[in-house]
C-alpha cells in the first residue's frame, strides 16, 4: 500500500523547486543538458527504477512506481533506467555500472530503444541476450520493461542491495537537488519524486529481531547464572589483581550484553550482544585458570554445537546429517561425546517446522551466530547446511545490512566492483559506443 500523504507532501516540496527551475533555466542555452550519470547512479542505489526528467513521457510516475515495487518485492538486483533518446551513449553501460558500483542486471530504455547488461555472477551473457531479444518484441515502454523484469526475475541470481531498504528515496525522476546545485549544474532541470515505502522491510526486521530475542535472552540468562554460581570474591585470600580484572571484565560483559539487547532495533544489532557474552565467558575461563594454577587458555571460538558451553578446547571431526565431514571447535564434554561415538549436545531453536539445530533454522540466526564465531569462520564450518549456504551466498549481506557483511562479502547485490570484465557491460562494442546503440546486430548482441 502506498503512503498517499507522503507523496502529497513530496509534490508540495517539488512545486516551488519546479517554479525556481523555470526561472533559473528560462532562456538558458544549457537548460536541456543531459543529467549527469553520477546522478542516475545515485538514484539507482536508492531505488531500482530511474526515470530522467526529460523521459517522463516514456514511462509515467505510476508505472515506474509499480515496476519498482515488483523488483523490490522480488528482492532481486535489477536496475532500470529510462533516458531520453539524445542521452550520450558512449560507454553508457560500463560507466553506469562503475558509478553505481552494485552487482546486478541493468536495463536501459533510451528513447524508443532498449538494451541490457549484467554481471556474470548474476546472469550469463547469453541469458542477458535472451532477455533483450524477448523484450525488444514488446510494445510501449511499460509493456517492454515489465516483460523484461518478469523474465529476469525467473532467471536472475543474487539479491537486492541493502541500500534500497535503508534509504529514504523513491522512484527518482532525476535527483532531488538544491537550487544552488542546479545553478552549478548549468540548469539541467533535475528534480525528484520520491516513492519509497519501507514498511515491508521494517516489519520483516522486527519479526526477525523478536525471533532472535528469545534465543539471545536464553544466552544472557545462562551467562548470568554462571556468574551467580561463581564462587569468587575479589577480597578472598589468594585473589590478585589479574583475577579481579577478569572478574570485573565478565561482570561488565554481562551488563553490556543486557544493555545492547535492550537497545537492539535491527537483527544485525544482535551480533554485538553475543560478542559481549562470548567475551565475558572467555574472561571467566581465564579467571578459572588463574585460580587453579593452570596455563591461561588461548582465545578460541566457542563450542560450535552450543556457544553456551563456553570457549572450545579443541577441534574435532564432525559430519552433519547428509553432509561432509569437517573440523569444528568443541568443548571438552562434546569432544568426549564424539570420541565415544555419541551425539554432541546441540543447540536447537524454534522454527516453523519445530525445534531444529540453529544452523538449519534459516538466515534469521545469522547475526546471533556471527557474534559468537565472527569473520569468515562460520560459513566454512557450516558448508552444506542451510545457514551456511545463506551466510556464504551472494545475497546474504543484503538481508539486514552490515551485521551480515563479514560472511558474504559484497557479491550478488551489495556494493562491488568485481566481475566487471570485457564480457559484461559494454563488452564487444563499447556499451552503446558512440552511435552503435540500436545498430543492427550490435543491439542486444556482441557479448
Amino acid at each position: 500500500m502506498k503512503a498517499a500523504p507522503k507523496r502529497t507532501l513530496i509534490r508540495l516540496l517539488i512545486a516551488p523547486m519546479v517554479a525556481a527551475l523555470a526561472v533559473l533555466t528560462a532562456g538558458a542555452p544549457g537548460a536541456q543538458a543531459a543529467t549527469d550519470l553520477s546522478t542516475v547512479a545515485q538514484a539507482l542505489r536508492e531505488s531500482p527504477v530511474y526515470v530522467d526528467p526529460e523521459a517522463t513521457d516514456i514511462l509515467s510516475e505510476s508505472d515506474a512506481e509499480a515496476l519498482a515495487d515488483k523488483i523490490e518485492d522480488a528482492d532481486k538486483p535489477i536496475f532500470v533506467a529510462v533516458l531520453p533518446a539524445d542521452y550520450p551513449t558512449e560507454n553508457l553501460f560500463r560507466n553506469l555500472r562503475t558509478e553505481t558500483g552494485v552487482t546486478g542486471l541493468y536495463g536501459i530504455r533510451l528513447g524508443n530503444e532498449f538494451d541490457a547488461r549484467a554481471d556474470s555472477s548474476v546472469l550469463s551473457s547469453q541469458g542477458v541476450q535472451n532477455l533483450v531479444t524477448a523484450a525488444q518484441g514488446a510494445g510501449d515502454a511499460k509493456a517492454q520493461l515489465n516483460d523484461f523484469v518478469d523474465d529476469a526475475l525467473r532467471n536472475l541470481g543474487g539479491s537486492a542491495p541493502s541500500s534500497w531498504s535503508g534509504g529514504s528515496g523513491g522512484v527518482p525522476v532525476g535527483g532531488l537537488i538544491t537550487v544552488g546545485t542546479l545553478l552549478a549544474a548549468g540548469g539541467a532541470g533535475v528534480y525528484a519524486v520520491s516513492r519509497r515505502n519501507r514498511r515491508r522491510h521494517q516489519e520483516e526486521q522486527r519479526a526477525a529481531l523478536e525471533k532472535l530475542r528469545v534465543v539471545v535472552d536464553e544466552d544472557i540468562t545462562a551467562f548470568g547464572e554462571e556468574l551467580d554460581r561463581l564462587d569468587f570474591h575479589p577480597a578472598e585470600p589468594g585473589a590478585d589483581d589479574a583475577m579481579r580484572t577478569d572478574y570485573v571484565h565478565a561482570l561488565d560483559a554481562y551488563e553490556q550484553s543486557k544493555r545492547l539487547m535492550a537497545e537492539a532495533r535491527r537483527p544485525e544489532d544482535v551480533r554485538g550482544v553475543t560478542q559481549a557474552v562470548e567475551d565475558g565467558r572467555f574472561a571467566l575461563a581465564r579467571l578459572a585458570a588463574r585460580r587453579e594454577g593452570r596455563s591461561l587458555p588461548e582465545r578460541r571460538p566457542p563450542c560450535f554445537f552450543d556457544p553456551r558451553h563456553g570457549p572450545s578446547v579443541d577441534d574435532a571431526v564432525w559430519t552433519p546429517p547428509g553432509g561432509a565431514a569437517r573440523e569444528v571447535p568443541v568443548c571438552a564434554a562434546d569432544r568426549a561425546r564424539l570420541a565415544d561415538g555419541q551425539d554432541p549436545m546441540i543447540r536447537e531453536v524454534d522454527t516453523d517446522y519445530g525445534r531444529r539445530p540453529y544452523w538449519d533454522a534459516g538466515p534469521a540466526y545469522g547475526p546471533w551466530a556471527g557474534g559468537y564465531f565472527g569473520g569468515g569462520l562460520l560459513p566454512g564450518l557450516l558448508v552444506g547446511t542451510l545457514l551456511g549456504g545463506m551466510m556464504a551466498g551472494p545475497g546474504y549481506a543484503a538481508d539486514y545490512g552490515a551485521g551480515y557483511g563479514d560472511f558474504g562479502g559484497y557479491e550478488g547485490g551489495d556494493l562491488s566492483g568485481a566481475d566487471f570484465d570485457g564480457g559484461d557491460f559494454g563488452g564487444g562494442f563499447g556499451g552503446f559506443g558512440g552511435g552503435d546503440f540500436g545498430g543492427g546486430g550490435d543491439f542486444g548482441g556482441g557479448f
